[in-house]
């Protein structure tokens, strides 16, 4: 007698399981990795942000002290970013010295202190320290110097759920920087900056919440450039996986349908592998199993449904695949630190 194995509640022979696998796997790689990353993107909103124009003159210098750093060292924390809209100035970061040039992207996804600066030694400059109140008509505009051709960033902060997600997290470093200028793939990002540039020196009704949308649109396309160009680091990490031809088949069926009552056997035969091999590439490359990268993503999903729906605790636990809200609760809190009600009551006032 042959061996059987179940498949979305159906039970087949081995006999008749190719059928339902790709005949070539490794064909499908690019279309299935993106359909992961497709999965992830278009799942992440800003639940807030702030922007201000700095253009400082001379020789300067900020004080590398994080502005936001209560609110960078929780998992939805808010992340710094600086678009250098003229001129150029230099970064200093943990050992990490950069140039940057008119053009150039930074975002710190951990909210890592850093120094911007001209020239050396030169004046304190404390533009968070100096911004107005809110809430704002405009975007503020911080000028420092009487010195001819100061250069010119737009900076701010972005507050996102993005990292509530532990595979995307552990796979992102703490600076990225991007280079628009002149590079031919990364057009959509430069027009999103000059029509943010726009916004700002043409202001009009609404031009705060548009430059919101923009600054939206502008980090999911530095963590899709980020995603998709970056050198995999060794054989281990979520961009390691999306890698692998069967990691990434299994990672587009468990994203596609997180509530589907999946079983190792049925993602073992969709990916190609047996049991033991698919979660033994799992250990070793993600530092996790099927089920609980399952289990994780539904918890980041329901923080997302906490965040933008005025749904019941019960009915997301439900929706997350827990029986009980009090089974629910318990998984919450070990990946977010805090009890879903807490957690959402949290979070509504830091936005605020």
């Amino acid at each position: 007698m042959s061996s059987i194995n179940t498949w979305h509640g159906k039970v087949m022979s081995l006999a008749e399981a190719p059928k339902n696998l790709p005949e070539n796997p490794r064909g499908r790689l690019g279309v299935e990795r993106d359909d992961v990353l497709s999965s992830l993107l278009s799942r992440i909103r800003l639940s807030g942000s702030l922007q201000f124009c700095f253009m400082p003159s001379g020789d300067w210098q900020t004080d590398g002290v994080p502005a936001m750093s209560r609110l960078a060292a929780r998992a939805n924390g808010a992340m710094p970013f600086h678009v250098v809209v003229e001129g150029e100035c230099w970064l200093k970061m943990d050992g990490i010295e950069a140039s940057l040039e008119a053009g150039d992207v930074v975002l710190f996804p951990f909210g890592t202190g850093h120094q911007l600066g001209s020239g050396s030694n030169g004046r304190l400059v404390l533009p968070t320290r100096d911004l107005p109140p809110k809430p704002w008509r405009d975007i503020p505009m911080l000028r420092y110097g009487e010195e001819q051709r100061p250069s010119r960033l737009l900076c701010g902060y972005l507050q996102c759920d993005t990292l509530g997600f532990a595979p995307l997290r552990d796979a992102l470093p703490t600076l990225i920087h991007v280079r628009t200028r002149g590079a031919n793939d990364l057009s959509w990002m430069s027009a999103t900056i000059s029509q943010m540039v726009a916004e700002v020196d043409r202001p009009r009704a609404g031009g705060v919440a548009m430059l919101g949308r923009l600054t939206e649109i502008l980090f999911i396309e530095i963590l899709r450039h980020r995603m998709t160009t970056a050198k995999t680091p060794g054989d281990r990490g979520w961009l390691a996986a999306l890698a692998d031809p069967a990691l990434t088949r299994c990672l587009s069926l468990l994203h596609a349908a997180p509530d589907q009552d999946w079983s190792i056997e049925a993602l073992a035969l969709a990916s190609g592998l047996s049991r033991s091999s698919l979660s033994e590439r799992f250990r070793i490359v993600l530092n996790t199993s099927p089920i609980r990268y399952l289990r994780d993503w539904r918890l980041y999903l329901a923080s997302q449904s906490l965040l933008s729906a005025d749904q019941s605790i019960t009915a997301i636990a439900y929706q997350a695949g827990y029986a009980t809200e009090a089974a629910f609760s318990r998984a919450f809190s070990r990946c977010f630190g805090s009890p879903p009600a807490a957690w959402r009551s949290e979070i509504a006032t830091e936005t605020a």
